[in-house]
């Protein structure tokens, strides 16, 4: 079935209008492109996850929601509500939605990446984001929303909604743990070798960004970072349980995969 058929159908069918004061917002963030297909969701895994009823699994480009508890583990804030607002968002587009595969149309887990759009033609991961349910993240090759979806997150940040209403951000010496997080602080140090380049913050992480991914950055740029206060996102690695620490150096590792996780604060 057609996308625009699909869109026809669900507004005679008046299936959205519970989401019709996020519809006007959503599209403005990230339109939807014309001549999507549907395909049938079989089920919501979490926040940013859905299994197509072909078997697929398809990973949303450009969001991470908090994680729900796995292995005895406890939901994060608000994972809970990611996970159940998309639901929603799925339930209202009668069970279908619109796909437009990323430039890198799989990740390491055979996940296939998309963007996912719902029957009236707002994007997914713009509507999370633009009710605070998840961050916005970038990757390479798959960045071609990143200004939208760095819009739609802003709007939820500045009127405080969702995982916004209390500042998720870590000092850069708060950090206790791998895994995704929202940091601050201030340069110590930059440094460029072999290995890419190296930003420390006050001898607590230090931001990685690899010899393949340094092009899309403005290292000029990077390189009079000390001194500034940044905030950086993504996935936080702990380099003693991978046997890459040594002595003075950061516990704390994050890679940075695309200039938009990084931000001058000052």
């Amino acid at each position: 079935m057609g996308f625009s058929l699909l869109l026809k159908k669900a507004s005679l069918a008046g299936a959205f209008f519970m989401s019709a004061i996020w519809f006007s917002s959503a599209q403005a963030f990230c339109p939807a492109p014309t001549g999507l297909t549907t395909v049938k969701v079989q089920r919501v895994v979490d926040g940013d996850t859905i299994r197509l009823s072909d078997g697929r699994s398809v990973r949303m480009i450009g969001l991470n929601t908090p994680e729900l508890g796995k292995k005895g583990r406890s939901d994060e804030p608000f994972a809970v509500a990611a996970s159940k607002r998309l639901q929603a968002l799925v339930s209202e587009s009668n069970g279908r939605v619109g796909l437009l595969l990323g430039q890198e149309s799989k990740d390491r887990y055979g996940r296939t990446l998309a963007h996912v759009y719902g029957a009236n033609g707002a994007n997914l991961e713009a509507q999370l984001l633009a009710e605070g349910l998840g961050y916005q993240v970038a990757i390479a090759p798959n960045v071609d929303l990143v200004g939208c979806q760095q819009a739609a997150e802003r709007s939820a940040r500045q009127a405080g909604l969702g995982l916004w209403r209390q500042s998720p951000v870590l000092k850069a010496d708060q950090i206790t743990a791998s895994g995704f997080a929202v940091l601050s602080g201030r340069v110590s140090n930059v440094q460029r070798n072999r290995g890419g380049l190296w930003i420390e913050l006050q001898d607590s992480v230090v931001l990685r960004i690899a010899p393949n991914v340094l092009g899309q950055f403005d290292v000029s740029m990077l390189e009079r970072l000390k001194g500034q206060q940044v905030e950086a996102r993504g996935w936080v690695l702990d380099r003693s349980r991978r046997g890459e620490l040594e002595s003075a150096q950061a516990r704390w590792l994050l890679p940075l995969t695309d200039p938009a996780m990084l931000q001058l604060t000052q």
